[in-house]
């Protein structure tokens, strides 16, 4: 018997330990804010009494001196794509337990749950560092690299999702703490906006550390697209502990400050930060009508999954119209 691929091994814990909690839990279809008039136009027909008249072909009607209907062939597939950052700041958390090990992990759960029953699941790996290049490399720009697996169905499609997260993770962490800038996260929403050219249920995975007018391209977003926040934390993010003396330094930029950090007003001014910074991503998400849902790096993940998926309404199988 061939010996498990790192990926492989991860996907069969996840699937004894997470996903057949949720298999219980998340029975039904999927359910969206853009249902019920289909994707596809199969033809005309002519308009009968009762019919929805958002749906006359007024071109058509004109031409022809009779009202004629727009028909579509309901299109019952989901498309969904995960949008995974792999800045360096994700790099943050205890060793085989930091936000880009639960990152890998949600999108696995994801990936394998949405991928069933004929949905198919996408992925996008945005990076602030030039790091790599590959075959699913769209290429560097000057905010950072995308890397895309173009969206599919089933294990094996999970599988190639979970490699191309392994393959960048060693990229990520050499890349930690060198002066790359920070994470420019309208550009990592753009580069979903690209992609998705069809109505798409949209799941960004961050930590929502970086900058970038982000509000404005999640605006621009929503319209089109059901977009869902999961925001990976580590107690690292927002604390910081009482050790006297020492050299901090930012994962994404690889500044470093000798600072004491026991002095009361420097936490007191930290500790406004994190608040504001907290404040500003709350506010754009609920002006943009995105939820966003906390998953800390001590989380159980079954447990996380379940109340994201209570609250959004988002459910695993086939969707309704």
């Amino acid at each position: 018997m061939p010996m498990r691929t790192a990926p492989e091994r991860l996907l069969v814990r996840l699937e004894w330990r997470v996903i057949r909690r949720l298999d219980g839990r998340l029975a039904g279809g999927y359910r969206t804010a853009h249902r019920g008039t289909g994707f596809d136009l199969a033809g005309l027909r002519e308009y009968t009494e009762g019919d929805d008249a958002r749906h006359i072909d007024w071109n058509v009607t004109a031409r022809l001196n009779e009202p004629m209907l727009r028909v579509f062939t309901e299109d019952r597939e989901l498309t969904a794509w995960l949008v995974l950052d792999r800045s360096a700041s994700m790099t943050v958390g205890a060793p085989g337990r930091g936000k880009d090990d639960v990152l890998s992990e949600l999108a696995l759960v994801l990936a394998r749950l949405f991928g069933r029953g004929g949905n198919r699941v996408g992925a996008l790996l945005y990076d602030s560092g030039l790091y790599d290049t590959g075959p699913s490399n769209t290429g560097p720009s000057n905010t950072g690299t995308v890397r895309t697996v173009a969206p599919g169905t089933g294990r094996r499609h999970a599988l190639r999702i979970a490699a191309e997260l392994a393959r960048t993770a060693d990229g990520s962490r050499r890349a930690a703490g060198q002066n790359r800038g920070t994470t420019d996260l309208a550009a990592m929403l753009d580069a979903v906006a690209k992609l998705a050219r069809r109505r798409a249920l949209i799941v960004v995975i961050s930590d929502f550390i970086g900058d970038g007018d982000w509000g404005r391209s999640l605006l621009r977003l929503v319209p089109r697209h059901e977009v869902v926040a999961l925001r990976v934390v580590d107690a690292a993010d927002d604390a910081l502990p009482d050790v006297g003396l020492v050299v901090v330094e930012d994962a994404e930029t690889g500044e470093q400050l000798v600072i004491d950090s026991g002095d009361p007003l420097l936490r007191a001014r930290l500790r406004a930060g994190v608040e504001e910074r907290d404040a500003r991503l709350d506010a754009g998400m609920r002006r943009a009508g995105v939820p966003i849902h906390r998953i800390g790096t001590d989380a159980d993940l079954a447990t996380a999954l379940i109340e994201v998926v209570s609250s959004t309404h988002v459910i695993t199988g086939r969707r309704r119209a």
